[in-house]
């Protein structure tokens, strides 16, 4: 395909953009596909992450005895975004079409293209406790065998063919600065020619301009991801409801996802919705091996820590290990620091401690059966150990003041009364040995352990955190991790953009992934209930395709 005669541009080579892509050169049309980084970081984030993927009423969930359906899918997703605005219209709309997809042909679609799934069904952001509310009510979390890598592979395949048959045109190193627009319709692209890059995935390249580009096309697709790498741009949107921003946090992703994309298409007459929604982690630790500025990774918790804030207290309900994310980053933001602790024995980091991401999931990333057994024997997962080892946030003892007086001395302040905090700990123990409790925490436990899937590999058995065959004990110090724009440009179901002056479309604008709030400009609403992420951006690249065929016919 010679220059300057694709018919579709799309900008962004992640999961959603490869989709788009993909799927819009399926359909006939010609494609040129623009990426900032280098060719090394096609899929973006998705290749980073563990791969978990939102279904409803799966084989799956079923041979694991787990009763689902589209009903109580959207009973869940419902009480969890609690559309509350005239602008949630659209991301309505988003949430039906994107429920009927997963409990559809979205399993039967991977599937035909190569994508397996890990059998053993998670259950991730378990809620808020109320059965209308916030939460997943059954387990839906299933995780992709080849984790991220193995949910862009069918899709970097799909690239491979278009660009060698010429339907597909990739040029990296191209950042996208504006949106053409002649007459009230984008028609283009103009950006900077980077200096061309050979590091390593997701370090990113330099900044250094060599050049300028301009593209045009009857149509363009944005789908350069979201805002949780742009510090100063999350300050600034970060939502009154959840207190002030901290000063203190770690990355979930690199500094290139900046809300370049959303900010040029907002400035050429896009409509962005809901830019304070955001959804940031609480778990986050740092990286001892980092690949990115100030690189993060979240824990997947199993339901036993004992949660403290930053002076020994613990959280209160739903503020849970896995249960309520945005609850609890909430409740945190009121302590006046800005960060929290796990505090544990080295039976549960054993059997309950997962880290997000496919680079600290070996055994699943490279589809190793063996290594994945070893997580049902006995010992830490070796990237668990890794981060005992190195990792500066983990803190090991054999007493609970001896545990505390490493808490201070790493945090630099005499935060933790060592007395208050023994009185904690043992107060919990004196629940977990009684088969009645009133504590919530372990009424969860009890609960989780019911699901064959967490008590093979996700919960530890019962035991005082005080009991010596369960130590040493372990304090593990949490911080805030940017992460996703759950707002964004809003398309109506066939991915286009909508203007912001007046009702309608702006013609010849699409977007997907998370640049488009996941679809529609905020599809999870105010909560998301995990595993769809991945999913938004598969859907909302397949529905920007089909918007752009449709219009291009």
């Amino acid at each position: 395909m010679a220059g300057g005669t694709a018919e579709v541009i799309v900008i962004g080579a992640g999961l959603a953009g490869l989709v788009a892509a993909t799927e819009i050169a399926d359909g006939g049309r010609r494609v040129l596909l623009l990426e900032r980084e280098g060719e090394q970081d096609l899929g973006g984030q998705a290749w980073w992450s563990f791969g978990g993927l939102f279904l409803v009423d799966s084989p799956e969930q079923r041979r694991l005895g787990i009763r689902d359906s589209l009903d109580l899918a959207r009973q869940d997703w419902l009480g969890s975004a609690a559309f509350d605005s005239p602008e949630d219209h659209w991301p309505r709309r988003w949430a039906e079409a994107y429920l009927q997809f997963a409990a559809g042909e979205k399993r039967e679609w991977l599937h035909g293209l190569g994508h397996r799934t890990f059998p053993v069904v998670g259950w991730a952001e378990r809620g808020d406790g109320r059965a209308e509310g916030h939460g997943n009510s059954v387990p839906r979390f299933h995780i992709t065998w080849g984790t991220g890598p193995g949910i862009v592979e069918p899709f970097a395949r799909k690239l491979a063919a278009h660009r060698e048959a010429g339907r597909i045109r990739l040029r990296t190193r191209c950042a996208v600065r504006e949106l053409l627009v002649e007459d009230g319709r984008v028609t283009g692209v103009h950006g900077d020619e980077l200096a061309p890059c050979r590091s390593a995935r997701g370090v990113g390249g330099s900044d250094e301009v060599v050049g300028e580009f301009t593209e045009r096309a009857a149509a363009v697709v944005v789908a350069t991801g979201g805002i949780g790498g742009n510090e100063e741009l999350v300050r600034r949107l970060w939502p009154a409801e959840l207190g002030t921003m901290p000063e203190s946090f770690v990355h979930g992703v690199p500094a290139s996802v900046d809300g370049a994309g959303m900010l040029a298409a907002q400035r050429a007459g896009a409509r962005w919705i809901h830019q304070d929604r955001m959804w940031h982690y609480t778990e986050g630790i740092r990286n001892w091996d980092p690949v990115w500025r100030g690189h993060g990774i979240r824990i997947l918790p199993g339901p036993s820590s004992l949660w403290i804030d930053a002076l020994g207290r613990r959280l209160p309900a739903p503020a849970l290990p896995g249960f309520d994310t945005l609850s609890t980053l909430r409740h945190l933001r009121t302590t006046g620091h800005d960060h929290s602790w796990f505090v544990l024995t080295r039976k549960i980091i054993e059997k309950e401690f997962a880290l997000s991401g496919s680079e600290q999931n070996p055994d699943l990333t490279g589809r190793d059966w063996k290594q994945v057994l070893g997580r049902v024997r006995p010992g830490a997962p070796g990237p668990v150990q890794a981060f005992l080892d190195h990792g500066e946030d983990f803190l090991q003892a054999g007493s609970v003041p001896e545990l505390a007086a490493q808490m201070n001395a790493l945090t630099g302040e005499e935060l933790i009364d060592a007395r208050a905090l023994e009185r904690t700990v043992r107060a919990r123990d004196a629940e977990i040995l009684n088969p009645f409790t009133k504590d919530n925490q372990i009424t969860a436990l009890r609960g989780a352990r019911k699901y064959v899937g967490d008590r093979l590999i996700r919960t530890a058995a019962p035991h005082a955190l005080l009991d010596p065959k369960a130590g040493p004990l372990i304090a593990v110090r949490l911080h805030v991790l940017l992460r996703k724009t759950l707002g964004g440009l809003e398309t109506d179901l066939g991915g286009r953009v909508q203007a912001a002056a007046g009702e309608g479309a702006l013609p010849g604008l699409y977007a997907a992934g998370e640049a488009s709030g996941f679809g529609g400009g905020g599809v999870h609403g105010h909560n998301a209930l995990e595993g769809t992420f991945l999913g938004g951006c598969l859907f909302s690249g397949r529905q920007a395709a089909a918007g752009v065929l449709e219009d291009l016919r």
